[in-house]
This record gives C-alpha cells, structure tokens and sequence, in this order.
C-alpha cells in the first residue's frame, strides 16, 4: 500500500490512463509516488524516462538515465541517445547507438537521423536504403521522405551524381525534396516547377488535414516553399522577383530559426555593397540561437563570409580582418577568407601587401593555387606591370594551355612589343595539343593564329612551319597556300614556285560579276557616278564651234563701312588688340569731364580742345581698325573672320560666334 491509503495498483492503473490520455505531467505524480514507496522499481524509472521525453525535459530525462544507469542498463539505450540527440549532443548520441547491444528497427531510424546530422551522407543512404527494404509498417513514407532529403543534400553539398531510386513525389515534402536534388543538379527551371507543384500538393492536402495544423504551421510550411523558390529565382537572375519573396518570408516571422538565416542571407547576397543598412538590419537574423544546428556547415560558412564582406562594404576594417583571420583559421585551405583579407587590402591602397599575402597562401596551398594566382596577375595589372602578371599567368598549369589564356597572354606580350614571348606562348600551347589532342579543332586554330600573328610581325620565315601543317590538313585552302607561297618567297624562291603550281588557274578563279550591280549595291563606296543623260533631243551643234563654257562670276567680298582706299590697311588688324605692338593699355582712373582734376580752375573738356593730337590735322601714323576716330581698313579678302577668343575662367568652350547673347556665369556668353 502506498501512503494515504492508495495501493500502487491504482497509481499504476493512474499512469496508463494517464499515458494513453497523453496527460504525462498527472503521470509523472503517480510514478513519483510509486517511486516514493520502491526506489529500485526499474518499470516506474523507465516511464519516468518517457514522460520526460513527452514533456520534452530532455536534460532531466538523462539526468535520471545517468544516475541509475546500473539499473536501467541496455533497456534505455535509445531514450538516452534521443536525448542526446535532441540536445546537440549528436557525438555522444552516435556512440551510445554504436555501442547498443541490439540494433533495432527504431535505434536504426535514430541512427539515420544523427548521420545526416553528422553530413555523413553516403552511410546515412545505406540505412535508409536498408530500413525502406526490410520493414513495412505505417513509417514507409517517411523513411522515404528522409531518403529524398539525403538525395537532395548529396547534390546539393557534395555535388554527387543523382541516382535514380526510384522514390514516389506522392506528398509534398517527396516533391519538395525532389526540387532541392534538380537544384543541385543546375536543372533551375525544371526545380522552379517542382516546388509550384509541391505547393499545390500541400495547398490541396490542407482540405482532408485542416484540423491537424493550424494557421501558424500552415504559414511556416509554405515559407519553406517560397523561400526555396526565391533561391531559385535568384540563381535564374530574377533578383527584384525573389527579393519580393525572400521580404514575404522574414515579414511572416517563421519559428524556424534556420529558414529565417538562410532568407537574410540571400537577400544580404543580392544586397551586395548597395542597401548596407538593410543588410546590417538583416545580418542579425543570421545570429539567433540554435542556428548552428540547423543549418549545414556548408551554409554557416557561407554566412560567416557574408558578414566578413558585409563588415568591409560598411567600411568596419577591423572587424573584416578578424572576421576574415577567423575564418581562415576555421578553413585553412580555403581561399576565400583571404580573398577577402586581399580585398580589404586593395581597398586601403596596400597591393603589394595584398600581393605578397596571395604569394603565401599559394605556396603553402598549391591544389587551391589557380584562383589565387589570377587574382595576384589582376593586382599586378592593376600596378601595371605587365610582364609579372604574364609569369605568374603562366605558372599555372591548370589553364597554362587553354585558348583563353594564351589569347590573354600574347594581348598583354604584343602590349609590351615582346613579340618572342608571345611566339613562345604559341609555340607550348601548340606543343601540348600535338601531344595530347593532334588535329584537334583546338589544335588546329591555335596553329592557324600562330601563323597570322608571325606574318602579321613579319616573322615569316618562322610562319612556314605553321603554314604548312595547316596546308596539309587542308590542300584545298587557297588562303593558306597563298600565304606559305608569301612566306617561302623570301627564303626559298624554287619552294615557291613549286608550289604556285597548286594555285588554281586563273579561268577556274573567274567570276561572272555585273559591275555595274557591284558599284550600285548598298555596301559599295567612293563609286564614280556617270553623268546623267538628259532627256530629250540635243541642240544641233555648229559646225567651227565648240561647247563654250560659262563662266562663273566671282562675288566680290563685301567692304567694311568705313572704308577708305586711299588709307594703308594696318598690317596687324589680323591681331588681338592686346597683342599689337601699339596697344599701350587702357588708362585706368581717367574719366572724361571729370572736375576737379589736374591745373586748378581747368576743365577736362578745355584742356581736350588744347589738345594738338586729337586734332583733324595730324592723324595717327598708325590707323587702328575700328576706331572711332578714324575710317577703318579693308581687309585683302574683303570678309573679315570671326576672332577666336581664349576661354574664360569659368571653363566655357565656343564653337560658333553667337547672336544673341545668353545668360550665364563669368566668360559665357
């Protein structure tokens, strides 16, 4: 008998209606009381075990676990491992299923759960492969739904090709995850109608479950949704289409706090060095708590880049170096942290620091060395120097012999007249394809161009060789053969004219082509037109006479006003005025009728009258055009030419002489 006069049969009776009611906080009463009455009751301690586990006090359930661990035993191995599980404990989690004594069907489904946890996602395929093969129960669907979301992270992060398992897309999370292996695949659009597709599978599923959901975990599940299709949307291009979706999202306040990391990211990722604030706003959102155990390293890293670039475009340098020295030291043989480190650097004027720090990294991490060593030629260019970016271009081995390098390589060799280095590049490239792609298209058109920019330097002699082979390739090239004929004139005259006879005759070469056609077409230039016939008979035409030809009168050039031809026109009248050698400057500070001045009791208008040089009697010896005091020179040309004037101060360029004066600051017009 318990105390208080209940028996244990009742509280036990208690507890499994308790259980089956779902009401496990009434049941854990009744086990403590039987626990109460028999310490070492092992039943009592398991069902506390789950009830604790139904209440969701995880740490408190394996609190008891750990205590009476001798007791319990085997018995609880996978609530301890659950517990574990849900705790982000997934490394002590895996031991405690590893070292069960028996697997059993739901020890495995948990085993499946803390490897795709763990991303170990080949070994994670093979239990669920396993599990789907040799159980049939009630669970098949899920254990599927899981299979697909392993598919889908294996293409997603690993980039491993897809495999055809033949998994249903009957519910939306099958549809859905089928979406997310298409996106990992590059199949963008084909991924964009999949997940329209599971949205209306989850829309139409609403109308035999409305009661099992309510408007919150409708609201989320679609969130899911949208956000994956905005993803998309965004690797397509359609940035404005997705932000308007990733915006939709974070407004709907989700409970998952790693959908709502990865929606902030990607709207930071399309933000870019524009809208800083609202990045700075959404970078926040990316540091709740629990998202590391949401997301997969692969998206943590991409976050924690993300804040690293945030931190520079916001100009925070210090906070970008130890972001970014952070980083470094999570991935040592990652290149983007120090990108990022070399950017930050290119920003405050430091390349060469930048330089000397990319030359480090890609010594001691050469399988990365390839993007790092562009990134060092773009800096040296950068500097301009030329030649140094032209050696570390061609330390690469990956790209040391693709077109595009070796058109990028002999560009910058022409851009410093080293003609020899670029031939050298030709010469290796050509030498590479010999060996592993002879006669390849490749092969041939990098022969081809070695060829035309030798004869383009007038290295001709060194041209032959190319020439031939491609003139082997193809006898029929006329082109060719002309240009190897060009090349061995100057070296071998009897090669030259042994191979003049594989021209084709000059009958073979003729073309029936209408002139007249060719010069009216609509491409034909500097054409000599015929004179126009006119319509109509022509005069009779005397005999003794010629055509004769009328004359053209000349204008004559129209004469200044004031113009007298008995007065010697001023030889400087072409001049500025500033610039004759008369001009003495105007007399500042003289006015005309000004009282006051000079002999006392005299007159400016007197002493003008006085004045012997401003009499008619004796006029300059100079005449200056223009005058008012006397009758301005014609020029020779009889047109007097608009002076060009230098340009004022505010900066105003002239084209023609105005007529009307505008309106406008110091200079204009």
């Amino acid at each position: 008998m318990a105390s208080g006069g209940v028996s244990v049969a009742s509280l036990w009776t208690e507890v499994n209606r308790c259980g089956q009611n779902g009401d496990y906080t009434r049941a854990l009463k009744a086990l403590t009381k039987i626990l109460h009455e028999n310490r070492d009751d092992v039943t009592a301690l398991h069902c506390k075990v789950v009830c604790l586990i139904q209440n969701g006090s995880f740490k408190e359930a394996l609190n008891v676990m750990n205590t009476h661990s001798k007791m319990l035993g085997s018995e609880v191995v996978f609530e301890k491992a659950y517990c574990e599980y849900r705790l982000n404990r997934v490394d002590s989690s895996l031991k405690t299923i590893e070292s069960a004594p028996e697997q059993t069907d739901k020890l495995k489904e948990l085993y499946g759960q803390v490897l795709y946890r763990l991303e170990r996602y080949d070994e994670c395929k093979s239990v669920y492969t396993d599990l789907i093969r040799n159980s049939q129960d009630e669970y098949e669907e899920e254990r599927k739904t899981n299979l697909a979301a392993v598919v889908a992270a294996m293409s997603q992060w690993e980039k491993a090709p897809t495999e055809d398992l033949g998994l249903p897309e009957s519910t939306y999370e099958l549809c859905y995850n089928a979406a997310c292996s298409l996106i990992g695949q590059g199949k963008l659009t084909e991924a964009l109608n999949k997940l329209q597709q599971a949205e209306g599978q989850f829309i139409f599923s609403l109308s035999y479950r409305a009661g099992d959901m309510t408007e919150e975990d409708i609201q989320s599940e679609l969130a899911v949704i949208h956000s994956q299709m905005a993803y998309v949307m965004q690797l397509q291009g359609r940035t404005d289409e997705a932000l308007q979706l990733y915006n939709q999202v974070i407004k709907l306040k989700p409970s998952d706090v790693g959908l709502l990391a990865v929606t902030a990211n990607n709207i930071i990722t399309i933000n870019k060095d524009q809208n800083v604030f609202d990045s700075k706003k959404k970078v926040k959102l990316t540091n709740a708590e629990g998202v590391e155990y949401k997301l997969a390293k692969k998206q943590l890293q991409a976050i924690d880049f993300n804040k690293a670039l945030l931190a520079m475009y916001t100009n925070q340098a210090d906070q970008c170096r130890k972001l970014s020295s952070s980083l470094q030291a999570q991935n040592p043989g990652h290149p983007r942290p120090v990108l990022i480190q070399v950017a930050q650097l290119c920003r405050e004027k430091q390349h060469s620091r930048a330089i000397e720090l990319l030359q480090q990294f890609s010594d001691q991490n050469p399988e990365s060395a390839s993007g790092i060593k562009l990134t060092m030629a773009q800096l040296y260019l950068v500097q301009g120097h030329v030649t140094k970016a032209c050696d570390v271009l061609r330390s690469i081995e990956e790209f040391k012999h693709k077109p595009g390098m070796v058109s990028a390589l002999v560009t910058m060799y022409s851009h410093e007249e080293d003609i020899d280095s670029a031939i050298d590049v030709f010469k290796q490239a050509i030498e590479h394809y010999q060996s592993e792609q002879p006669g390849s298209a490749t092969h041939l058109a990098l022969v081809r161009e070695a060829a035309n920019f030798k004869l383009k330097y007038g290295r001709k002699k060194e041209a032959i060789s190319d020439l031939e082979q491609l003139w082997k390739q193809n006898t029929k090239d006329v082109h060719t053969l002309a240009q190897l004929i060009s090349a061995y004139s100057l070296v071998d005259t009897d090669k030259a004219k042994s191979l003049s006879k594989h021209l084709p005759s000059a009958d073979t070469m003729s073309f029936n082509v209408d002139v007249d056609e060719l010069e009216n077409s609509h491409g034909a230039t500097y054409v000599r037109k015929k004179a126009a016939k006119v319509v109509g008979e022509n005069p009779p035409k005397e005999q003794g006479h010629g055509e004769v030809k009328k004359k053209k009168k000349k204008k004559k050039g129209k004469l200044p006003k004031n113009y007298d031809p008995k007065v010697t026109p001023d030889p400087e009248r072409w001049f500025p005025m500033k610039e004759r050698s008369y001009y003495r400057g105007k007399k500042k500070g003289k006015k005309k009728d000004q009282i006051g001045k000079g002999t006392q009791g005299a007159t400016a208008g007197a002493s003008a009258e006085l004045d012997a040089s401003k009499t008619a009697s004796s006029p300059p010896t100079s005449p200056r055009p223009g005058s008012a005091s006397g009758s301005s020179t014609a020029p020779a040309s009889g047109v007097v030419p608009p002076r060009q004037q230098k340009p004022s101060s505010s900066g105003a360029t002239r084209k023609k002489a105005p007529q009307k004066k505008k309106k406008g600051g110091k200079g204009g017009w």
